[in-house]
């Protein structure tokens, strides 16, 4: 079977797409083409700095159903952790740096939020397929997603991104516009006292709540100027995954300009909050000072047809594939706000790392 260029897998549907029949690095070619009526849908990724190349393609085949297709996939190999990119030792010293530019009199910055890698290598090569499977199993309520990154070029040809996230950025159809936020997280536990109280302790906590309603007033302010009877919901909720409880906000519009297509919704909402930071430009900049490029981690996964209709999601809870996938290399980030603690910052990368570790199997 030929291997997918693209999926998208979750409670609202799985596109499953098969080769490159056109690639475009640049969001305004592939917009083009859908405008132009030169292709009926575009699939792929964005990447976490839009002013980056992006992995947007219109594929020879796509495919819309309910589940993933019956893959026969031979077992993953054996995943180990190769390293820490960087130590964590360096994560706090870059998360206090961030802290220290928080709370400088001069700086509008009100959040940021720094990620980590873990550089996975395995003992034969991993196939994305089985991948999928695996994330689908252990949370079906996520959206599982592989997009190739060929596309971008460079360091990209070959590579591959794939992971289950919980956070939808933004989807259309027809006219209705909904997104639903993630910020703030706690781990979750076996024991079901323990379980409950974490999270019961999210959802009265004030820096996660002060965390989250950053990223749904900055939502606001972007969906306000395209959409109508904009209903965002008064309080968080509390959401799970099978690793973590997350706050989260259901949001529900509908389009002032129907000429407005999934692509323009993400372009105008990405990067969020819940991935960037407040303001987002600065808070873009300082990643970039104290990370370096992240490419395509904290992007968004997605499609977007002829009709403007499409869904996107944020691209967290994942790993890069290299291109001879015998490695990975799995990213996982933490708003930080002034009340953060270098600490519990560490704690929070390392159990959002477990979603995909457990799918690939690596022992802790």
């Amino acid at each position: 079977m030929t291997l997918p260029s693209f999926v998208l897998s979750g409670p609202a549907g799985t596109v499953v797409a098969e080769g490159i029949r056109t690639g475009y690095d640049d969001v305004a070619a592939a917009a083009a083409a859908l405008a132009d009526g030169s292709a009926d849908v575009v699939v792929g990724a964005l990447p976490f700095d839009i002013r980056s190349r992006a992995a947007l393609m219109t594929p020879m085949t796509v495919t819309f159903g309910d589940a993933l297709p019956s893959w026969s996939t031979a077992p993953l190999p054996a995943v180990r952790i190769e390293a820490m990119v960087p130590a964590p030792a360096e994560h706090r010293a870059r998360i206090r740096a961030a802290l220290d530019r928080l709370s400088a009199p001069e700086s509008a910055l009100q959040k940021v939020v720094l990620a980590r890698a873990l550089r996975l290598v395995a003992d034969g090569p991993l196939d994305a397929r089985a991948i999928l499977d695996r994330l689908v199993a252990a949370d079906p309520e996520a959206c599982a997603y592989l997009a190739d990154l060929s596309v971008a070029g460079g360091d990209h040809t070959g590579t591959a991104l794939v992971g289950a996230s919980p956070e939808l950025l933004v989807a259309r159809s027809g006219e209705v516009v909904t997104c639903q936020p993630f910020a703030g997280s706690a781990p979750r536990s076996p024991d079901p006292q323990a379980d409950a109280a974490n999270g019961a302790a999210l959802s009265e906590s004030g820096k996660n709540r002060h965390e989250h309603q950053l990223v749904v007033d900055t939502m606001r302010a972007a969906l306000e100027p395209l959409c109508v009877d904009l209903e965002i919901a008064p309080q968080p909720q509390l959401s799970r995954t099978a690793a973590l409880w997350h706050l989260s906000t259901p949001i529900r519009g509908r389009l002032r300009d129907t000429a407005t297509t999934a692509i323009d919704l993400a372009l105008a909402l990405h990067p969020t909050p819940a991935v960037g930071g407040v303001p987002t430009a600065a808070a873009v900049d300082l990643i970039a000072q104290l990370e370096g490029d992240r490419g395509f981690y904290a992007g968004a996964v997605g499609w977007c047809d002829a009709r403007g209709d499409g869904r996107w999601v944020v691209a967290i809870r994942g790993a890069q594939l290299s291109a001879d996938r015998w490695g990975a290399l799995a990213q996982a980030g933490g708003g930080i706000v002034a009340e953060s603690d270098a600490d519990d910052e560490v704690a929070e990368t390392t159990t959002k790392f477990r979603t995909i570790l457990s799918a690939l199997g690596v022992q802790k």
